[in-house]
């Protein structure tokens, strides 16, 4: 968050394929509020993937998360999107691609992780 916020650019947090099913919206949201805490002013979003499963949907859009992945059936996409439209949240019913995908770094320290984000940025270190 703090190389986006350097870089000027807009980035979407995106969880793990089907994290709202596994780690949960509780999880997620913590996320979000450490990433904010972290470098509060870039221009961000966060999305959680919860897979096939409405429940974690449901769950997450409970929880106030603004953007979801819902791949599940159609039909239940589309109640989904009106519980959502309520909120103001979203519900997208494919996967982003991702431009930068940290799960190779997970244990890497922090420097390591800021030369990859500032590549993505094109940051020169």
């Amino acid at each position: 968050m703090r190389e986006a916020a350097a870089a000027g650019r807009a980035v979407v947090l995106l969880s793990a394929a089907d994290a709202g099913i596994y780690a949960g919206a509780g999880w997620f949201k913590a996320v979000i509020d450490a990433a904010r805490a972290a470098a509060p002013t870039p221009d961000y979003s966060a999305v959680l993937d919860c897979g096939g499963d409405a429940g974690a949907a449901q769950a997450a859009l409970r929880a106030g998360i603004a953007a979801i992945v819902f791949t599940g059936r159609p039909d239940v996409a589309e109640r989904l999107t009106a519980i959502a439209a309520a909120t103001g949240a979203r519900v997208l019913t494919a996967r982003p691609a991702a431009d930068l995908d940290l799960l190779a770094e997970f244990f890497s320290d922090a420097a390591t992780l800021r030369r990859r984000c500032k590549a993505v940025f094109d940051i020169r270190a």
